[in-house]
């Protein structure tokens, strides 16, 4: 015996059902089935629609219904052959009249009690079943419908309908021993109590009946069809590279779903669970992929992380006061207080000291728990031994889940370091006794990066995939991309120019960049990072390859995002102190590194060698370096017969040139090469602080004749030291080792 459920999404259509027709009939052949439906998709949100507006005398209720009934009948009118169609029209009518008659009387009343509410919606699955029996039947395939109103029976807990086993058990074995019939089709979700009156099961009731008949026959596994490929180790919106879980433990599941993971509703299955009966996940629109094999002994899985689950709209919770010191009593009376007011208590935390003790709760429940707490501890809030609950909104919980993690030593140091590279503050910490999980709260809007990150660190592979987003489309970049286009590593995610940008979340094929950029979207770099953060990508990287200056101011915005930056652009650089520093604070703080080798010295390690030093304690007093690539070549080729015009039109033909090459001329770039340079020997200047004499040809001209007269060459020299950052042409002797 085996059990299949399918869920709204799978019964949504004609062509929906049809799939799962399909892989019921497959089931068949292999062995007896139970097959357990949902109401067709959105059919439970419209009837329970229906039941309100009737009871507010709002005559939309009929248009409600008949928009429902017209739905039903089209898929009918796809699904079934013509010859089989009469018979099931006219019992789904049939159907809906009844239902039109349930409401009228709601109308009447103006009252929607509990049990017409669970009357009306019980309509969805009994419409869904009886359409899906005689599908199989017109496939050739011998069925029994029953209703599960006459098999499943409940009692009440509180506003909860339960299950009561024995009697439920009882029915289903009789219903089995008594019917043959190789399938049998039930609806899910709908019941009845002792007195023979409609209820329904709540939140994932299907599943619920589904287990109950899996746990009641005995049956070889219980398969829950739906429309993802089984449990991810992540949620695949969040994190894109997710996967499939493949084999897991029931404790795992549950710890997955408590936390976040919506596959499964863990009260539903647990009669299968006591059962011992496996549990497959398996998505009804890929039924070749494996799926999610829940069992209580999977393989490989000591120490193993199987997945990491989030919930947002969390709201902490934190009491504290002196007089809780040694005081027993507290924790169970802020539990009590909660659990009284309805209030579902997430995550707990509480320090040694017994000073502070702080609960995680939905933020729906923030207000009422703190009425409930304060009204609980009125008498030592008013004695100043509490102090009135606090309460903070804006909270997500990521937790990371796996059977016996004491087993495998650091699985914690590794999550906080993972989500402390990424600059993400974590607020709690909590981990069960059994250590099946490790929960952390942090901000809701670091929740999607901390995910990723966590997830990167337990489940990313090495030399996973490093996703490029370049800025620039002149010379720089297309020699950058040209190195790049043989590295299969690296992959170019997005680029922007100054009109144009693209962006494809599996990378951009270099040869085609040129093209593809020209009927890009229109450029705007904060729409381009806004863009490229929504993508989600781990490893990002953002290469400034411009001398743009509202590109280097973005370079805080990119570190906040989640990216590192590598930029051959001075401007943010050496940019005034303030934003200096704020620049390199927010690189700090987010845990991401800016890189800028390039933009002193070309390709030669200038700054690391400099860093090196400085950081095994050597001061440097002096620097006397050529940083103009171009001004150099203009000077080494200048022999008084030729112009400079001429020689700057060959230096700009080379590449040698700032893309603007008065910025050469004007000693604007060797200024901002000094003041980095500066900067990163300890002395902290602001751009005003760099003395900068522009090349003159003019002047140069006449000094060259000074110089050659003399025998010493002419050298545009940045000077560097604690009393000077300047920057000018100098006539140095020949043996000088900067005239060479």
């Amino acid at each position: 015996m085996q059990v299949l459920k399918f869920g709204g999404s799978s019964v949504t259509n004609a062509v929906n059902i049809s799939k799962v027709a399909a892989i019921t009939a497959e089931a068949v052949k292999r062995d007896r089935t139970i097959l357990v439906l949902s109401a067709i998709g959105g059919c439970t949100d419209s009837l329970i629609e229906a039941g309100r507006a009737a009871a507010a005398q709002d005559l939309r209720y009929l248009t409600i219904i008949d928009s429902l009934e017209s739905r039903h009948i089209e898929i009918i009118d796809e699904l079934i052959p013509i010859d089989f169609r009469p018979a099931i029209e006219l019992k789904v009518k049939n159907i809906f009249n009844q239902l039109r008659d349930v409401c009228k009387g709601v109308c009447s009343l103006r009252e929607l009690s509990p049990g017409s509410l669970d009357l009306i919606v019980s309509f969805g699955e009994l419409l869904s079943t009886r359409i899906a029996s005689v599908k199989f039947t017109s496939m050739g395939i011998g069925n029994h419908w029953a209703d599960s109103r006459d098999i499943v029976k409940t009692v009440k807990h509180g506003d909860v309908n339960t299950a009561e086993i024995n009697k439920t058990y009882s029915n289903i074995r009789k219903l089995l021993s008594s019917e043959k019939s190789r399938l049998h089709i039930i609806p899910g979700f709908i019941s009845s109590d002792l007195q023979k009156r409609t209820t329904t099961l709540g939140r994932g009731g299907s599943d619920y009946t589904a287990s109950l008949f899996a746990a009641a026959a005995g049956a070889r596994v219980l398969q829950i069809w739906s429309d993802v490929d089984g449990m991810m180790t992540a949620d695949p919106r969040i994190v894109p590279d997710a996967k499939c879980i493949r084999h897991i433990s029931y404790k795992e599941a549950q710890e997955l779903s408590h936390f976040g993971a919506k596959v499964i509703y863990p009260p539903t299955i647990q009669p299968a669970i006591e059962s011992g009966i496996p549990i497959e996940v398996k998505n009804t629109f890929n039924p070749q992929a494996p799926g999610t094999y829940i069992e209580s002994s999977p393989p490989e899985t000591r120490g193993k992380i199987r997945g990491i689950s989030g919930s947002s709209n969390i709201a902490l919770l934190s009491m504290e006061g002196s007089g809780m010191v040694g005081i027993p009593g507290y924790s169970s009376r802020l539990f009590g207080a909660l659990a009284g007011a309805g209030i579902n208590i997430i995550l707990i935390t509480q320090a040694s000291s017994v000073h502070t003790m702080c609960v995680a709760i939905s933020e729906s429940d923030a207000d009422k728990a703190k009425e409930a707490a304060d009204s609980a501890f009125a008498y030592e809030i008013s004695l100043s031994k509490v102090n009135p609950l606090s309460v903070e909104r804006g909270f997500s919980i990521i937790s990371l889940v796996g059977d016996d993690m004491k087993n495998q030593s650091g699985t914690g140091g590794k999550m906080f370091n993972a989500l402390g590279s990424e600059g993400i503050n974590i607020r709690a910490i909590a981990q069960g006794s059994s250590e099946k999980n490790i929960s952390v709260v942090v901000s809701s809007q670091d929740f999607n990066e901390a995910m990723r990150a966590v997830h990167k660190e337990f489940f990313g592979k090495r030399g996973e995939r490093i996703n490029l987003f370049i800025a620039g489309y002149g010379s720089v970049a297309k020699q950058l991309i040209s190195i790049l286009s043989e590295r299969e590593d690296i992959a170019i995610a997005g680029i922007t120019n100054s009109r144009k940008m693209l962006l494809s979340k599996t990378g951009i094929v270099p040869d085609k960049i040129a093209e593809c950029l020209e009927s890009g979207e229109d450029a705007d770099i904060a729409n381009f990072l806004s863009r490229a953060a929504d993508m989600g990508l781990n490893n990002s990287i953002f290469a400034d390859c411009t001398a743009n200056g509202v590109v280097a101011s973005s370079y805080s915005e990119f570190a906040m995002k989640g990216f590192s930056v590598v930029t051959c652009n001075k401007i943010a650089l050496s940019a005034p102190l303030e934003s200096w520093s704020r620049m390199r604070e927010s690189f700090a703080s987010s845990g991401k590194r800016i890189l800028y080798e390039t933009t002193v010295g070309a390709a030669l390690p200038v700054i690391a060698t400099i860093k090196q030093m400085v950081q095994s304690g050597d001061r440097i007093e002096k620097i006397e370096a050529i940083l103009s690539g171009t001004l150099n070549y203009l000077l080494s080729s200048y022999n008084g017969t030729e112009s400079i015009a001429s020689l700057v039109s060959r230096a700009k033909e080379l590449g040698y040139t700032e893309p603007d090459p008065r910025q050469d001329l004007s000693g604007t770039d060797v200024g901002r090469k000094a003041l980095i340079l500066s900067r990163e020997i300890g002395i902290l200047r602001e751009p005003e602080d760099v003395d900068v004499k522009p090349f003159v040809p003019e002047d140069v001209e006449k000094l060259y004749k000074i110089a050659a007269a003399k025998g010493e060459k002419l050298r545009y020299v940045a000077t560097i030291s604690g009393t000077e950052c300047r920057a000018g042409v100098q006539s140095l002797p020949a043996d000088h080792p900067l005239a060479g």
